[in-house]
Order: structure tokens, then C-alpha cells, then sequence
């Protein structure tokens, strides 16, 4: 009879501590650590793109209880209540309270896959038409670009003079390649000369810019290379998504009232 009243006394005790044991990771100098905490912690490493493991959620249950330990600690030396800490909690504060109103905008104003297909059309539409493979040599006197042209009449690199003469430091030391780009890309009196060479062919006359005296060879010509809308999709939604927040951060400031 005394056994059967030991068992069911016990059990009682066990069926009302167990739900205390569930809330908390543990018990510090006798203050729970409420296994909240370890979920939040948790939250933000998920957020992160790193798989809870075993492993991983007793390294975040650990470094919940470490917190604990050296909260009590500050709370002890009376930290907590200088003028310096309760600046930066407040600080703090601001930060998560604006991240979370920034997320919370975003969330509800997505960007959709139409707006990211109207957006690249008209990237599309911008960048279409003909691409120019060009190389140039910049020289700072219109004698230069003359004799480099006459030297090149009679024989001469292009590559070699442009590695040796060429101011343009970005493509002098490639041999004056300029890679494959629109002709927009580059200055109006640039341009004007460049399409209208055949491929293999040289200026006649020096070209001048606001650069110095330009002498350009075209390489080659070839129909605009677009990405598909899929290669650059994550790329759009990013772009807009970024121009809606700031869109957003930029009502707020001028619906304020300042003073």
C-alpha cells in the first residue's frame, strides 16, 4: 500500500515539473534560461542558409546558457543601468526595429515576375543591335597618331605600338583591345569613326577626342549578346526590389515633419 502511494505521489511531482523543464534549457544560479531563447537563436542561424544539427543546436544551447551566466554577471556589477549601455541597447533597439520594418515593407510590396520581365525588356530593347571588337592607340599629339599610321602603312604591329606608345593605360598593355561593346560605350567622335571601318580596317586620320588622338582598327563586329531573362532574373528582382525600399525610405523622410 505505501509503495503504490510513493508511485503515485512521484508521478504527480514528475507531471508538474516536466512542463517547467519543456519552457527552459536550464537553470543558472537558480534563474530559469528560457528555451525561447535557444528557438530565436536557432531562427537566426536558419536565416543564414546553415542546417540545424544536433550538433549545431546544442552549440547554440550552450551559447545560450553562456550568455546567461555573463548577464548575471553584468547584471551583478551593475552594468546594465550606466548611461553608455543604455545608449547602445537603445541603439540597438533602432537597428532591429528598423531591419524588421524594412522586411516587413518588402514582404508585402514582392517583386513579381512581370515587373522583372518588363524591367529586362527594356534592358533588352537598350542593348540590342551591333557590338564593335575595336583596338586604338591614344597619343597626346596629332604628329604621334600620324606617324603611327604611316608606320603601320608600311608594316608596323598594331598590338606592338600600342603596348609601347599608348596612353590609355586600360587597354595599352592588352595591345589596345578595347573587348566587345556598343558603340554608344564610348565618346561620340570615338564612335562616328569606328562604324564606319570595315573589319580589318585602320583610320586614315587621326581621330580626336577629349582623350588625345585616337588611331582605331576594327576586329570585328558582330548582333548584341543579351542573357536570357532567366540567367538574369535574380539579378532584376534584387535591382528593383532595392529600388522599391529606397522608394519607400525616401516617402517616409518627405512625409515627416521635422522640426
Amino acid at each position: 500500500m505505501k509503495k503504490h502511494l510513493f508511485a503515485a505521489v512521484a508521478a504527480a511531482a514528475l507531471s508538474t515539473a516536466l512542463p517547467a523543464f519543456a519552457q527552459n534549457i536550464a537553470i543558472v544560479n537558480g534563474k530559469p534560461v528560457p528555451a525561447a531563447r535557444a528557438a530565436a537563436l536557432s531562427a537566426q542561424v536558419a536565416k543564414s542558409g546553415r542546417p540545424i544539427t544536433p550538433e549545431l543546436a546544442n552549440q547554440i544551447k550552450d551559447e545560450v546558457i553562456t550568455r546567461e551566466i555573463f548577464m548575471q554577471e553584468a547584471a551583478k556589477r551593475g552594468l546594465e543601468g550606466s548611461d553608455e549601455v543604455k545608449t547602445q541597447m537603445e541603439l540597438a533597439r533602432q537597428t532591429i526595429l528598423i531591419r524588421e520594418l524594412f522586411a516587413d515593407f518588402q514582404a508585402k510590396n514582392p517583386v513579381t515576375d512581370a515587373d522583372a520581365k518588363a524591367e529586362y525588356d527594356k534592358y533588352a530593347a537598350a542593348n540590342s543591335g551591333k557590338e564593335y571588337r575595336a583596338r586604338h592607340i591614344l597619343v597626346v599629339k596629332e604628329e604621334e597618331a600620324k606617324a603611327i599610321i604611316a608606320s603601320l602603312k608600311k608594316g608596323g604591329k598594331f598590338e606592338e605600338i600600342a603596348k609601347k606608345q599608348s596612353k590609355d593605360p586600360g587597354s595599352g598593355a592588352n595591345g589596345g583591345d578595347l573587348d566587345w561593346a556598343s558603340a554608344k560605350s564610348y565618346v561620340p567622335e570615338f564612335s562616328e569613326a569606328m562604324i564606319k571601318l570595315t573589319k580589318g580596317q585602320v583610320t586614315q586620320q587621326p581621330v580626336k577626342s577629349q582623350f588625345g588622338f585616337h588611331v582605331i582598327r576594327l576586329d570585328d563586329v558582330r548582333e548584341a549578346q543579351v542573357p536570357k531573362f532567366e540567367e538574369v532574373k535574380p539579378q532584376i528582382q534584387q535591382q528593383l526590389q532595392q529600388q522599391k525600399l529606397t522608394q519607400f525610405q525616401d516617402d517616409l523622410r518627405n512625409k515627416a515633419k521635422v522640426e
